[in-house]
């Protein structure tokens, strides 16, 4: 059986969303970040990075939330979370996961953790306002990019929407929450009245407001 090991609220959301999505039979199991459990010699082994979320698939190991996600999807292409290989779709699909990992998310890791790239109070604070700002831009974009369709891709849900709505969840303590930006606000009510959305957030513990 598939093995999610997560953190509540953690980028395991995406995918969790997604497994709940494929109706596929999987356990989580949690990695008490309170309790420094990512960091102990078993999780290491599984995850020398020390981050969660891991997914364990028979004797597969990964890590990495969009490298997880595109797995689960390329595993079970019926589903229809991805276009088909090869296509023009399937392209924009990559380029989208691609931006909401290695760009939005990256930049919502220095918000977050701005005592990483700083050292004196005054800079931290300087680090996150920046952050915050160039987060504030990112999503303007992916709002744009919504434009009048439903879904990120267009007319088509994807994982890239739930990508997108769990990077929506975590910025809605910004200034300028996502969810105050008309197309993602849409967005993610739309996603929102998913059952298998809901039944990740409730099976992680989630409370509202969700974003």
């Amino acid at each position: 059986m598939i093995k999610l090991h997560y953190y509540p609220g953690s980028a395991n959301l995406t995918p969790h969303m997604v497994l709940h999505e494929l109706g596929l039979p999987f356990e989580l199991v949690l990695v008490d970040r309170d309790k420094n459990a990512h960091r102990s010699e078993e999780y290491l082994k599984l995850n020398p990075h020390g981050r969660i979320p891991t997914l364990v698939d028979g004797d597969l190991v990964i890590y990495e939330t969009a490298a997880i996600t595109l797995h689960l999807v390329d595993r079970h292409p019926e589903a229809g979370l991805a276009p088909a290989v090869g296509s023009p779709a399937r392209a924009r699909f990559y380029q989208w996961m691609v931006y909401l990992a290695n760009t939005l998310q990256a930049a919502m890791h220095t918000y977050f953790y701005s005592e990483q790239y700083a050292k004196t109070p005054a800079v931290i604070e300087e680090v996150r306002a920046h952050s915050e700002t160039r987060m504030l831009e990112m999503f303007r974009i992916l709002d744009a990019q919504l434009g009048d369709k439903p879904y990120v891709l267009g007319d088509t849900l994807s994982a890239a929407d739930h990508y997108l709505f769990m990077l929506t969840r975590w910025g809605r303590n910004m200034q300028t929450p996502p969810r105050t930006l008309p197309r993602l606000g849409r967005h993610a009510e739309r996603m929102l009245a998913r059952p298998a959305v809901l039944r990740a957030l409730h099976g992680e513990g989630l409370s509202t407001p969700y974003f």
